[in-house]
């Protein structure tokens, strides 16, 4: 979605939040920073450290998914989305700062909408590095359940492959 709006991002979201804005001022920002566009393909790779609704305008804005592989998951729990762009390989970390205490959610939601995307964010250098390019694996099937499987999440005991709900991790400690 080429030059995806605000309206774009909260119809494909379902509504309208202040989750939603941080994801969106997150993607303007990193369009700013490294000069992206729409990512048709792997061009652009994001890491987000939440499965908060902002994803949802990082989808929209730049064309980063989990089906196409650009779009990964590095769960902190913290508002923050590492950029990548892999032909130059500059990239950035954005963290939200913290907004005022004591705000009601519509507060908050005026309060994010009202500022320029550096007045929310710290830039930092990206932690992670640029992860390889998404792989296409072979499939197989699970000895024992039989349902098949991408070939990098089976476990093997015996000979025999299996899926992770059949054949859950070995450990000798429970943490």
């Amino acid at each position: 979605m080429k030059n995806a709006t605000w309206a774009d991002c909260a119809a494909f979201h379902g509504h309208e939040c202040g989750g939603l804005t941080i994801g969106y001022k997150a993607a303007l920002y990193a369009i700013e920073l490294l000069g992206l566009e729409f990512s048709p393909d792997e061009e652009l790779c994001c890491i987000s450290e939440n499965d908060a609704c902002g994803v949802d305008a990082i989808q929209v804005m730049l064309g980063c998914s989990a089906g196409k592989g650009n779009l990964m998951f590095h769960l902190t729990g913290k508002q923050a989305f590492s950029f990548y762009e892999r032909r130059s390989g500059r990239s950035v970390r954005l963290v939200l700062r913290d907004r005022p205490e004591g705000m009601s959610r519509e507060e908050s939601f005026q309060y994010l909408q009202s500022r320029a995307p550096a007045e929310l964010f710290d830039v930092k250098p990206a932690q992670i590095p640029l992860p390889e390019g998404a792989r296409i694996f072979k499939s197989v099937k699970c000895a024992s359940c039989g349902e098949t499987l991408a070939e990098n999440f089976a476990r093997s005991s015996n000979g025999q492959l299996y899926c992770p709900d059949c054949l859950p991790p070995y450990s000798r400690f429970s943490i």
